[in-house]
């Protein structure tokens, strides 16, 4: 299998493009296609998608094949954050560089939650594609199209012969499983973390209490060697044995086991969001983006996407055409999904001020 993707090399800053960036809505990226008359009557359409990995398996698993099928060339745009602030100037200028975009639940909350909407609505709950995608992974702004999460991992070089963590309350026990740690410099996960760190089940964790949260924080945080801030340093760490274990991207790891490193991911407790196809409010390819949609979430193209890396795909059945070894290493997979803790987009978009403010005052204490 080829080498799975580094998230956040491709939509940095942070995990799940990083909430913070998706609801700042700041970026900084190039556009090289811009709409005019003449685009649309070429039957083109320009989908903001993560650009590396992402743009070269969905060029050859949806874009290409939708092309021959179709007529309409897709052209895939690489942004380096959630862009947000983008989007909403293309749709309030009328000039579009892109027609729909791969974004997070909370980057749709935020183009959709302020009295005006920058989203159409997709309109597609009752298509018979569609309607087999769970409803954990729908909004009426956008289809779930790849699962990503936050997992513990670790190097079982470090844990031979000993219990190794199976659990964020085994990261925060540093008795028992004593090693160098690493946690991320950022509340979100790491709040969450340290909850369910406390006990707190994985169905009680939000509303979060900063409290109990920040209380559990106070019990790990002399034992954390490295307070990380970006991907490339956590694959870094993990490849050269730096720390022993981590919360990471699980693409992260999943790229240090693929260079050779030692690595072991723990699903338990991990902690998931979701990516959407959205279409841009008044975007002329607002059909054709649709028809895109229903094409890009056929389960068997959806599968073929583990030839790249080990996707999170959100049709159930695309797992009937995944090889089990492959499917145990995939965010939804059951055994995977069921123990996992899905992102309150809504909540974080209401508290991220009050949770940044605390923790970055926590952390120089």
């Amino acid at each position: 299998m080829k080498q799975p993707p580094a998230r956040d090399q491709i939509q940095q800053p942070g995990r799940r493009t990083a909430i913070k960036t998706a609801l700042a809505g700041a970026a900084s990226v190039a556009f090289p296609f811009v709409w005019t008359p003449s685009r649309a009557a070429n039957k083109r359409i320009v989908v903001r998608d993560d650009g590396g990995i992402y743009t070269k398996a969905y060029g050859a698993v949806f874009y290409k094949p939708f092309t021959e099928k179709t007529g309409i060339e897709v052209i895939g745009v690489q942004a380096n954050a959630e862009p947000t602030a983008q989007i909403k100037s293309m749709v309030e200028t009328g000039s579009y560089t892109w027609d729909m975009a791969k974004i997070s639940q909370p980057a749709i909350l935020l183009l959709t939650g302020g009295g005006k909407e920058y989203l159409e609505k997709h309109g597609l709950e009752a298509d018979p594609m569609i309607a087999k995608i769970p409803k954990q992974y729908m909004s009426p702004y956008g289809v779930g199209t790849n699962v990503y999460t936050t997992v513990l991992a670790y190097r079982t070089d470090a844990f031979k012969g000993r219990k190794a963590p199976g659990s964020w309350a085994d990261m925060w026990n540093v008795k028992d499983f004593p090693g160098r740690r690493g946690l991320r410099k950022y509340p979100f996960d790491t709040m969450e973390e340290a909850l369910m760190a406390d006990g707190v089940p994985v169905s009680q964790v939000y509303p979060c209490s900063f409290d109990r949260g920040f209380a559990s924080l106070d019990k790990i945080s002399k034992h954390v060697d490295v307070w990380w801030t970006t991907g490339a340093q956590v694959e870094q760490m993990l490849g050269s044995g730096e720390v022993d274990m981590i919360s990471t991207w699980v693409s992260r790891a999943q790229s240090a086991i693929a260079n050779g490193a030692p690595v072991a991911i723990v699903w338990n407790q991990n902690i998931w969001g979701v990516d959407n196809w959205s279409i841009l409010k008044g975007t002329p390819n607002a059909n054709a983006c649709r028809e895109f949609i229903k094409f890009a979430s056929d389960p068997k193209r959806q599968a073929s996407l583990v030839e790249y890396f080990p996707a999170g795909v959100t049709q159930p059945d695309a797992f009937s055409f995944i090889k089990p070894e492959i499917a145990k290493n995939c965010p939804t997979f059951e055994a995977n999904i069921k123990t996992g803790l899905h992102i309150d987009a809504k909540y974080w978009q209401e508290q991220q001020s009050a949770a940044l403010e605390r923790f970055n005052r926590w952390i120089l204490t």
